[in-house]
């Protein structure tokens, strides 16, 4: 009973429905109603796009795209780059917006365009066209990779690389045309230029000729270069003439051989800041010192410097002439105006004056005159004659100055000055020097006596007096 029971009533009534899908068809009405909405729910037919240029220079077109389509009920909507398009003030639609068009084209609307035709159910988009809007170039700007911006130069250091680069926008890409400060003409499709180990050769104006074929136009681009040698140290020009002390205006000026360079000065190894006595030209090339003086002297230094080297000047000082000051007469060692000196003593007197240079001294008493060296006077032995009025005249040859002082030179009083012993002293010499100067007389006298009787009588008083003067 195995294989019967499988195909008992159980399958029997599954192939009876079978049977029945399969020749069952529904009513007439049921069947019309089934054509009329596979009539509406037609499919769409894809869109046919297509553009008035492909191509156009930018401000200088006007772009029609248009999307081609038999549908009915459909909407338009517009892609541009995949994404839907946001319609500008210069865009409008038109032809129940089967036309787009472009019043003024611009460089940003370079890329592709698609259409879609949208109903209910369905969409159909078009295939893409691709708008290239060509422009530039714009305005070129040549940089530098090294270098440093002064006004509208570029300066460089002497044996550096220096690399040229050219920065503008332009579609497509441009050709470029070098011109340089000898003319000489590079043509080259890139927008860098390289020279080696710059030189002061290579210094003038760089000129860059961008060309766009498409768009027909051509921009120049210029450059400035200046070459900064390594600074060489600058030299003080010092004033023709010695400065005097007090003059209206002396002039110092920093000389170089740079050009394009700052300067800066010092004074006593500190920077100098100007001031009513001390002024810069505008260039600060030249210092200007206004009634100098004598602490003036400094040192001075100017030093040249820019961004890549500096240099500084030997310092200089000032030989700044004054004076001769107030005139002083030193004896031992102190100013006097009146000096006593013992007799035949010797006396030395030092006349001393502030001055630069140092002054020449002259010395006058009464009517005579003396040149010094050093300015002082020396008499060897001081007698009642060489008393008076001595005068200090010190000179000096810069300036033409001179001024004088005077001094009173006396002759100290001998008897002023000793006590009694001592005057005793010299009393009993002279005594003594009387009685051997007698005695000796006496004995010549009697020698002689010998020789005349009348001598002898008419000398024999006073030899009794040498005798006594003696004793």
């Amino acid at each position: 009973m195995g294989l019967p029971d499988l195909w008992g009533p159980h399958w029997t009534g599954v192939l009876l429905s079978a049977s029945l899908l399969t020749v069952w068809s529904p009513p007439a009405v049921a069947q019309h109603n089934l054509d009329v909405l596979n009539t509406t729910q037609k499919s769409l037919s894809k869109p046919i796009i297509s553009i008035s240029q492909v191509s156009a220079i930018e401000h200088k077109a006007k772009i029609n795209i248009y999307c081609d389509t038999n549908d009915v009920d459909i909407n338009i909507h517009w892609l541009f780059n995949n994404v839907p398009l946001e319609l500008q003030e210069r865009m409008h639609l038109s032809m129940a917006d089967k036309m787009l068009t472009i019043l003024t084209v611009y460089r940003e609307d370079s890329g592709t365009y698609q259409c879609e035709v949208w109903s209910p159910l369905q969409i159909q988009r078009s295939d893409t066209v691709m708008l290239t809007v060509n422009y530039g170039p714009d305005p070129v700007e040549i940089k530098l990779d090294s270098g440093v911006l002064n006004g509208e130069w570029v300066e460089v250091m002497e044996g550096s690389d220096v690399n040229f680069q050219v920065e503008t926008q332009s579609d497509p890409p441009p050709e470029y045309s070098w011109l340089f400060p000898n003319n000489s003409v590079l043509s080259s499709t890139k927008n860098t230029l390289t020279i080696r180990a710059v030189s002061r050769e290579h210094e003038g104006t760089y000129k860059c000729l961008v060309s766009n074929f498409a768009t027909h136009l051509s921009r120049l681009g210029v450059v400035n270069l200046w070459v900064l040698e390594k600074l060489t140290k600058p030299h003080i020009r010092p004033p023709s003439l010695d400065p005097v002390e007090n003059d209206s205006l002396v002039n110092l000026t920093c000389q170089s051989i740079h050009k394009r360079v700052s300067i800066l000065w010092f004074l006593s190894g500190q920077p100098l800041l100007p001031s009513e006595h001390l002024m810069l030209s505008q260039d600060n090339r030249t210092l200007l010192i206004h009634s100098i003086r004598r602490n003036d002297t400094g040192p001075y230094e100017c030093e040249v410097r820019h961004w890549g080297s500096r240099a500084r000047s030997d310092p200089l000082k000032l030989p700044i002439s004054y004076g001769p000051d107030q005139v002083n007469i030193i004896w031992s060692g102190h100013h006097q105006e009146v000096i006593e000196a013992s007799l035949n003593s010797k006396v030395t007197l030092w006349c001393q004056a502030e001055s630069m240079p140092g002054a020449q001294y002259r010395w006058t008493y009464q009517h005579f005159t003396w040149e010094s060296v050093g300015g002082n006077l020396t008499i060897e032995t001081l007698t009642w004659e060489e008393q008076g009025l001595y005068t200090c005249t010190p000179f000096n040859p810069v300036t033409q100055l001179t001024r004088s002082a005077s001094v009173l030179v006396k002759v100290k009083d001998p008897q002023s000055s000793l006590s009694a012993g001592v005057i005793a002293g010299i009393v009993i010499g002279i005594l003594t020097v009387l009685a051997l100067a007698a005695g000796l007389g006496c004995f010549l006298f009697k020698r002689s006596s010998k020789s005349s009787s009348y001598l002898e009588e008419s000398m024999e008083e006073p030899l009794k007096a040498c005798v006594q003067i003696t004793a």
